[in-house]
């Protein structure tokens, strides 16, 4: 049963069966808060516990982890919020970058020991995103160990000089002891790693643990001691929690707007393009609408994971002369991209450039939609016991998608590919495929079926087995597509859909997955690889036998956090030695 569904780009909730718009995410902390003793005579050895665990250094990013959670809570209604700092959630929005959205549900599957094994694996990615994942891979080993040692003895020294400061027989270590936390805490104002640390730090060091020995001699209130251990846990915590949530926010951000190095190359190129008199490639113009050849349609707004679409497809293809690829892009990236592929030679092949926003449709809406990719969530059950939370990523098409047969006229069938993915194969055998009258080649992802979406599909599933499809590499027959008119069918669904969940971006997946409901033709799952943009268990056997690599998720390649062992399939397609990169410090 679909209970919720939410855009994480957004952060835009729906809860399915009630229809209320939810705008909402919580971050809990699980406070992890020393019980007081219980009786009194237990006091003395409790302190004693509490300073024997305090002295010892410890690793902060390890606690981190440990003490924080994130939960994302769907109610029937809920309020907007952007206290990202106090923990009531974090709206943003992105709208140049594909959306992303979470479909909660419930079903009965028996899993195996070993996949209930692998699942919980994966918990931190349920809460965290991808984040933790990519944490846990660039974990660096703790440096700066005189640093942390430091704040360990500034912690217990805070913890005991209230209690000696009210003894009046211990005037000079309370004196000592306040003389050297205000050190400590001068010192590390100013130093954050061991090589700031002054000459004379060691010295330091010692009177601090000679002060520290003094205090624990004395007879002082177990119970004060505690409290000050208590408040000062409190606030560690709350830091930790903090610099969690900070962490996680600044990730997103990362994942969904463009490094300043590609902003760079996108500039660089603009001007040149202005700079230019040489902007039209008169003698490919015939090959643009000819049916004969091989047609690729490509849309996106990035022109190096575009580039590295084309190369590695043209690399791979024997007959390069009969590949002619279509990037429609918007008005904001569209000079760096002519500007881009009209000085590349890719093979034989023929590269043009189409500004979606400048074309003649009828329904274009001046701007242009990429693919969208959204995250499916499974509550695994066996029986009635929950044993995990299962997620699944899919990639469907966009309202653009959809003007393909006006958009290009004169072509009888295309391949779709979307900009992150890397061709291994040649693709040429896509082109005499029979697909049996269907519309639609695609590779099926049958962990997700249309009959477990139905509430969420408004109740218009006729075929309740039918496996969800994949965007990314899609073999498209536009005279079928013609004859059925599945532009309107999907505009028709589009309005009923939207009319129930209020929502376009839900109405528009919605929509999409029932007009192809029984259009679909089953590619070979070799054919294309899914999952390298947020799945770090691919097997590397799989991934170098896959003819085309999807690299749907928030971790794309081009991107610093995207998983470092896939990205090498990625890289190896783009020419390095172009000295405009090296002039954006754009490098391998």
């Amino acid at each position: 049963m679909i209970s919720s569904c939410w855009f994480d780009a957004e952060l835009l909730n729906f809860d399915l069966n009630q229809g209320d718009l939810m705008i909402f995410e919580k971050y809990g902390v699980d406070n992890n808060v020393i019980d007081s003793p219980a009786k009194e005579k237990d006091q003395a050895s409790h302190a004693a516990e509490l300073m024997r665990k305090f002295d010892q250094s410890k690793d902060l990013k390890e606690n981190m982890t440990s003490v924080t959670k994130k939960q994302t809570i769907n109610t029937e209604t809920a309020v907007p919020s952007n206290e990202s700092s106090s923990g009531k959630g974090v709206l943003w929005s992105t709208p140049s970058t594909p959306k992303t959205a979470t479909v909660d549900h419930t079903v009965n599957e028996a899993e195996s020991k070993k996949d209930s094994a692998d699942e919980s694996g994966k918990s931190c990615e349920l809460r965290f995103g991808a984040y933790c994942l990519w944490r846990e891979q660039h974990r660096e080993v703790v440096k700066d160990s005189l640093v942390k040692k430091l704040k360990d003895r500034l912690f217990v020294a805070r913890a005991y000089y209230p209690s000696i400061a009210k003894m009046p027989t211990q005037d000079t270590l309370s004196t000592e002891l306040k003389q050297n936390i205000q050190d400590f805490e001068r010192v590390l104002s100013e130093s954050t790693i061991d090589s700031d640390l002054p000459a004379q730090i060691e010295n330091k060091l010692e009177r601090m643990e000679t002060a520290i020995a003094k205090a624990k001699s004395c007879p002082v209130e177990c119970q004060n001691v505690d409290k000050k251990f208590r408040q000062l846990l409190d606030l560690t915590e709350d830091e930790a929690n903090f610099h969690m949530k900070q962490s996680a926010f600044l990730h997103q951000v990362a994942v969904q707007t463009i490094p300043k190095s590609l902003h760079c190359l996108y500039m660089r190129l603009t001007v040149d393009y202005f700079k230019s008199t040489d902007k039209v490639k008169v003698s490919e113009e015939e090959k643009y609408s000819d049916p004969l050849l091989h047609h690729f349609v490509i849309f996106s707004n990035n022109l190096i994971a575009s580039s590295v679409v084309i190369n590695s497809t043209v690399l791979h293809s024997e007959e390069s002369q009969n590949l002619v690829f279509h990037v429609l892009t918007d008005q904001e990236n569209f000079f760096a991209m002519e500007q881009w592929f009209s000085g590349k030679a890719y093979g034989e092949a023929a590269v043009q450039v189409l500004n979606f926003e400048k074309l003649d449709l009828q329904e274009n809406g001046n701007l242009l939609p990429l693919p969208n990719e959204f995250r499916v969530s499974f509550h695994v059950t066996d029986g009635q016991a929950i044993l995990n939370l299962r997620t699944e990523y899919l990639s469907t098409f966009s309202h653009s998608h959809f003007l393909l047969p006006e958009i290009f006229p004169k072509l009888n069938k295309i391949v779709i590919l979307d900009d992150d993915v890397v061709v291994q194969r040649d693709l040429a055998p896509l082109w005499v495929l029979n697909m049996g009258g269907k519309a639609n080649g695609a590779v099926q992802s049958c962990a997700v079926k249309l009959g477990q979406l139905g509430s969420f599909l408004g109740g218009e599933v006729k075929y309740q087995n039918s496996c969800a499809w994949m965007s990314g590499l899609n073999v498209i027959d536009l005279s079928r597509w013609r004859d059925l008119d599945l532009s309107k069918v999907y505009r028709t669904f589009v309005q009923q859909l939207k009319s129930v969940e209020g929502s376009a971006e839900s109405a528009a997946l919605g929509a999409t997955l029932l007009t192809f409901q029984d259009q679909i033709y089953a590619l070979d799952n070799s054919w294309m690889l899914t999952g390298l943009g947020h799945d770090y268990g691919l097997k590397l056997s799989d991934v170098k036998s896959a003819a085309v690599l999807h690299y749907n998720g928030n971790m794309k390649p081009w991107l610093e956090l995207g998983i470092r062992k896939y990205k090498h399939y990625w890289k190896r397609f783009l020419n390095w030695e172009e000295q405009i990169l090296s002039d954006c410090n754009i490098s391998p």
